[in-house]
C-alpha cells in the first residue's frame, strides 16, 4: 500500500511557503537582473502570485531557451522568476515526502547524495560481488536515451495521482508539467527544479521493478545512468531485454543503443566521469580535458581582469576537490602551477 501525501493545496500556495521558497530560490541569484526586478516589489509579487493560485487563475508563463555544454550540448529552458519561485514552493513540500519512497541507491538530485556518494557505492558493490577482487564481477551499464525529452506527461500524472489525493494539487502539478513539451504530451524542461523531482518519481517505478521484480540486489542509478553488478554474466544478459521491455511498455523510454554494455573492471568501467578499475579510479579523459579547457578559460579571464582572483581560486579548488576522489597526482601537480 502506497503512503499518501498529507499536505493540502493551501499548504503549498501559502504566503509563508512562498516566502520560504523565495529565500531558497534567491541563493546565488541576487545579481541576476530578472531576480532583482522581482525583488524590488517582492511582497506585492508574492501576494499577487498567492492570489492567482488561490483563485485558480494562475497560468504558467513561457520559457527562455539557451544552450550549454556540460559536458555535452544540452537545451535548457528557463521559466520566469515567478514561475521558478512557485517551482521551489512545490518542491519544498513534495520532496521530503517523495524522498521517502525512493530506493537507497538512487543518487541524483537528492539531499546528501550526489556523484561522489554514487561512485563510492559503485566501489562498495564491486568489492562485495567480487569478494574483494577474488572473483569476476560483471557490470551491466545502461543509459536511458534522451531522458528528460521523453518523459510522458500522462504516465507521470498517473503516478502522482497514486500518491496525491488533493485534486487542486494535481491540477497545479499538471499545469507545471504541461507548460513544456518536446512533442505533444511528452518532455520536461531541464531548467525546472520540479523536473528534477518529477524524473526521480517517474524512474522510481523502474527502480522498484529492478529491485523487487528482477531481484537485483546490487543496483544503483544516477539520473539516466544505471548499473547492475553480478558474478553471473548470463543472468545480466537476460535482464537487459526485460529492462528494455519494462522501460518501453510502462514508461515510454528506451535504452541508448550505443551505451549498453556488460564489462569487468579489467579494462576500466566508465561511470559518472570516472574510469573505474579493480584497485583505483581515474578521471575520464573527456572529463580531464574539459576541466583544463574551463580552467584555461578562467585563467585568461583572470589575466584580462574580467573575473576576480577569488573566483578563479574557487574554480581551482573545486577541481582539486574532484581529484581527491580519484588517482590524479600528476594532474594535481599541473593544477597547482596555476
Amino acid at each position: 500500500m502506497k503512503i499518501i501525501f498529507a499536505h493540502s493545496f493551501a499548504d503549498i500556495i501559502s504566503v509563508e511557503n512562498l516566502l520560504e521558497a523565495w529565500k531558497e530560490f534567491l541563493l546565488g541569484k541576487k545579481q541576476k537582473k530578472d531576480v532583482h526586478i522581482f525583488q524590488m516589489r517582492l511582497m506585492d509579487n508574492i501576494f499577487q502570485l498567492h492570489h492567482e493560485l488561490f483563485n485558480h487563475t494562475w497560468k504558467h508563463g513561457g520559457y527562455q531557451a539557451f544552450k550549454i555544454n556540460d559536458p555535452k550540448p544540452r537545451d535548457i529552458h528557463k521559466a520566469t522568476v515567478r514561475d521558478r519561485l512557485l517551482h521551489h514552493a512545490i518542491y519544498r513540500k513534495l520532496y521530503p515526502f517523495f524522498a521517502k519512497t525512493f530506493i537507497a541507491d538512487s543518487y541524483s538530485c537528492q539531499l546528501n547524495k550526489g556523484t561522489h556518494r554514487a561512485i563510492n557505492k559503485f566501489r562498495k558493490f564491486v568489492n562485495i560481488v567480487s569478494k574483494n577482487n577474488t572473483q569476476t564481477c560483471w557490470i551491466l551499464k545502461c543509459d536511458i536515451q534522451k531522458f528528460f525529452a521523453n518523459i510522458n506527461h500522462k504516465i507521470l500524472l498517473n503516478i502522482l495521482t497514486e500518491y496525491i489525493p488533493d485534486e487542486n494539487i494535481l491540477r497545479l502539478l499538471e499545469d507545471v508539467i504541461k507548460s513544456f513539451e518536446t512533442k505533444p504530451g511528452v518532455g520536461l524542461s531541464l531548467g525546472n527544479l520540479t523536473s528534477q523531482l518529477f524524473v526521480n518519481i517517474y524512474l522510481n517505478e523502474f527502480d522498484q521493478f529492478v529491485k523487487h521484480k528482477l531481484k537485483a540486489k546490487y543496483y544503483l542509478r544516477y539520473c539516466d545512468d544505471f548499473v547492475i553488478f553480478s558474478e553471473d554474466k548470463a543472468w545480466l544478459e537476460k535482464q537487459t531485454s526485460l529492462i528494455a521491455e519494462l522501460l518501453k511498455e510502462s514508461l515510454g523510454l528506451g535504452l541508448h543503443p550505443n551505451k549498453v554494455s556488460i564489462e569487468t573492471l579489467a579494462s576500466g568501467v566508465d561511470f559518472l566521469g570516472m574510469n573505474n578499475f579493480s584497485h583505483h579510479k581515474i578521471l575520464r579523459t573527456k572529463t580531464k580535458n574539459r576541466m583544463f579547457t574551463k580552467l584555461n578559460e578562467k585563467h585568461t579571464q583572470l589575466q584580462n581582469r574580467t573575473i576576480s582572483k577569488e573566483k578563479f581560486d574557487q574554480s581551482l579548488q573545486s577541481y582539486l576537490g574532484i581529484l581527491r576522489h580519484c588517482k590524479g597526482h600528476k594532474i594535481e601537480k599541473i593544477l597547482q602551477e596555476y
